[in-house]
């Protein structure tokens, strides 16, 4: 997959299948808009891409309080590629492109993509300055331009329209297995390993530390995970603390990623600086001070046996 950093940047060369959208999280409903235009590049022999866009627009209008996003630049172009698309442009969401009008939208494609076959969109995408344009005026220009329109209507699960908004509710409360379920995917962080202050290992339960800054924090808590990295065919079983760890740091801790491996055996086998990819999969509690680290030993060896159930593991599995 080639990356692009802004439309300027395009070599024109072939038939074009473009899916547009902010794709943040790249959930069902945008993988649907993607797939179309891979399946029509694939049929008639053109390149389909994807044209995204950062920082989000909320950035620009509303910088006091922007809207957090699910994924990283750097995370979405990953989910991207393992869709099978040929190119990724991501255009910079500044001042000058926020200014190109509706009717402008689709010839500033065009002079920059002049193979441009077809556009893919979600039935609910508005563009254009102001957010004037909506599906119906980007069919009557593609109609005058030549440039086919497709419109993918919405996915719903349970009633409820699958959105990018849904799924940061659902992360913020610590809701993954609803995320996931709606993402498509499962949720997953990625980071190098740090030393840390060993106060895991003194409690009888050595941990990995992934600093980690998403856009959406997660709720703080208490999950269980898949860890995969270097060295390590397939994913290994973990339970995950998320939080600022209020029983032994102050109020102004930066939260931090600590991984308790469930299978130990063999040893970790990963250290400084090795990067790690957490999956998460289910959450077990909210994040909690407790009165001393007596007090949080115990609930750490609650914690690991209900991780250890949720992956039908038995203690005997330790060693």
């Amino acid at each position: 997959m080639q990356i692009h950093q802004g439309l300027s940047e395009i070599d024109p060369v072939g038939e074009l299948h473009l899916a547009i959208g902010m794709f943040d999280g790249v959930h069902l409903g945008h993988q649907t808009v993607i797939d179309a235009a891979i399946h029509s590049a694939r049929r008639s022999g053109g390149r389909c891409g994807v044209l995204t866009f950062w920082p989000h627009p909320s950035v620009l209008f509303r910088p006091e309080n922007p809207t957090p996003q699910i994924m990283s630049p750097e995370t979405k172009a990953g989910v991207l590629r393992e869709l099978g698309i040929d190119f990724l442009i991501q255009q910079s969401f500044d001042r000058d492109y926020a200014a190109t009008t509706a009717e402008g939208f689709l010839p500033l494609l065009l002079h920059h993509l002049p193979k441009l076959n077809a556009v893919y969109v979600g039935e609910n995408w508005r563009f254009g300055r102001g957010r004037a344009g909506d599906v119906a005026l980007l069919v009557r220009e593609g109609v005058r331009l030549g440039v086919s329109v497709v419109s993918v209507p919405r996915l719903h699960h349970n009633g409820e329209a699958i959105s990018s908004t849904r799924i940061r509710a659902r992360l913020a409360a610590g809701d993954v297995k609803t995320a996931n379920t709606l993402l498509g995917h499962t949720y997953f962080s990625r980071g190098a390993v740090t030393a840390g202050k060993r106060l895991g290992r003194e409690l009888g339960f050595p941990t990995l530390n992934l600093p980690w800054s998403p856009g959406l924090q997660p709720g703080k808590g208490v999950y269980a995970v898949r860890v995969r990295g270097p060295g390590v065919s397939g994913a290994r079983p973990g339970v995950a603390n998320y939080g600022v760890r209020p029983t032994v740091e102050n109020s102004a801790a930066e939260p931090l990623l600590e991984i308790h491996l469930l299978d130990t055996n063999g040893g970790c086998g990963w250290g400084p600086g090795d990067i790690l990819t957490a999956e998460w999969l289910d959450f077990l509690r909210p994040e909690k001070k407790f009165g001393g680290l007596d007090a949080l030993r115990a609930q750490i060896a609650r914690d690991r046996d209900r991780a250890l159930s949720f992956f039908g593991l038995s203690k005997k599995n330790e060693s």
